[in-house]
């Protein structure tokens, strides 16, 4: 597909492709420079990426995360298998 670059150094995204992509009024984009060409690519969404984490917990004990977010000592672990 081709497009024309506007007066004001717009490119309109044709409707397939913004169909097929999911891309939608507000959707951030990121640009990048790779041999001499333009590649653009939806943004990574933080909320997605957040909720991704949380799910993960990041590999902290629960103990130790509640721990860190409200200021204090890390809690000691002690091994009472016997």
């Amino acid at each position: 597909m081709r497009e024309t670059v506007s007066n004001r150094g717009q490119v309109t995204i044709p409707k397939v492709l913004r169909d097929r992509l999911g891309i939608r009024p507000g959707t951030e984009l990121e640009l990048e420079v790779e041999d001499g060409r333009i590649i653009i690519s939806k943004a990574e969404d933080a909320e997605a990426l957040t909720s991704v984490f949380g799910v993960l917990g990041g590999g902290r004990r629960t103990d130790d995360f509640i721990a860190s977010i409200r200021g204090q000592a890390a809690v000691s672990h002690h091994d009472h298998r016997g």
